[in-house]
């Protein structure tokens, strides 16, 4: 009989952070392994990457300790960001009147899974070509297509901006916008 693990979840409330501005770190670690993810917020230049790093540890220490897991297979499989209560201020303006200020917070929940296979980590990077079929005169032809991330992919996307569809070299300094 197998045993899976349970995922390992975490959270922080009441983050004097806007979710706005963690969501951007959120997005970077998100699928990535512990290692990669801890590595990235401790060379991110933000300030909400030392309370996401910290969450990340706690995680990693909950999952050693209460759930007896190696912390090698772990990567993060869903990460949350909420938003938190607002703390409202008043700034006095102009003839008398009165802006709020919104200080906003956070709440974050982090979930850290163990992969299946160390494989399904290194297959994750890489991409493999699409078959995609394409129909011309009754016969069926298959192209491959490249993924976007491609070098001759972004090649051509390259060359493409460079000129229009006519083949006229584009403008790059316009003085009006059209």
């Amino acid at each position: 009989m197998i045993y899976i693990m349970p995922p390992i979840i975490v959270k922080l409330n009441y983050l004097r952070i806007a979710p706005r501005k963690l969501r951007l770190l959120a997005d970077l670690i998100r699928g990535k392994s512990v290692n990669s993810a801890e590595y990235l917020l401790k060379n991110t230049v933000k300030r909400g990457s030392l309370p996401l790093a910290k969450l990340l540890q706690s995680g990693l220490a909950a999952a050693k300790n209460n759930f007896h897991q190696s912390i090698e297979g772990l990567f993060v499989s869903k990460i949350t960001i909420d938003e938190g209560p607002k703390l409202k201020r008043w700034r006095p303006r102009a003839r008398g009147r009165g802006m709020t200020i919104q200080k906003k917070t956070s709440h974050i929940i982090l979930t850290l899974n163990e992969r299946e296979s160390a494989a399904a980590e290194l297959t994750a990077g890489t991409q493999k070509p699409i078959e995609k079929t394409t129909r011309q005169e009754g016969a069926q032809k298959t192209k491959k297509v490249r993924p976007a991330g491609s070098p001759e992919r972004q090649k051509q996307t390259r060359e493409n901006r460079k000129t229009r569809a006519g083949g006229a070299a584009m403008k790059m300094f316009r003085r009006k916008a059209f």
